[in-house]
């Protein structure tokens, strides 16, 4: 009951939102996904998640589309289905030279969300959220709140 609650209280928190200052006037405006996944601005980033069932992929860039090493990077994926399913944990390792791989069994449905909390080497942590299924950038939010994460 304690996880459900906490799952909760961190849905609440990330669905509410702020802008991210550095790119306001731009916050509601989809961002160009470069390999066809769905991408949005989550502070001094460009994250583009590429999910399909089993696997996601996390590519990291800064707002000139530039890539930024992942390299001692941690991440972590929540995937969330509705309000009646078990949230599916997913730890995302560096692969590649911007890059960030995870595995698991899950399946991506139009209900499914996805919350990445990512954290460069001597950087701030953010998170954002996903919806796989929807890639025209309005249901995907962006959190510029510094999260520690948990490993």
């Amino acid at each position: 009951m304690k996880h459900l609650l906490g799952n909760v209280a961190l849905c609440a928190t990330l669905l509410g939102a702020v802008p991210v200052g550095a790119h306001s006037a731009k916050q509601s405006d989809p961002v160009k996904a470069l390999h066809g996944g769905q991408s949005l601005t989550a502070g001094p980033y460009h994250l583009e998640l590429v999910a399909k069932d089993g696997e996601l992929l996390l590519y990291v860039t800064d707002h000139s589309n530039k890539a930024i090493p992942t390299e001692g990077a941690k991440a972590k994926a929540t995937i969330q289905h509705g309000y009646e399913k078990a949230n599916i944990q997913v730890e995302l390792e560096p692969s590649g030279d911007n890059r960030l791989k995870g595995t698991g069994e899950f399946t991506i449905s139009p209900d499914t969300g996805i919350i990445v909390f990512l954290r460069l080497p001597e950087q701030e942590a953010y998170a954002a959220r996903f919806t796989p299924l929807n890639t025209k950038g309005g249901a995907a939010q962006a959190d510029e709140h510094h999260h520690k994460p948990r490993h």
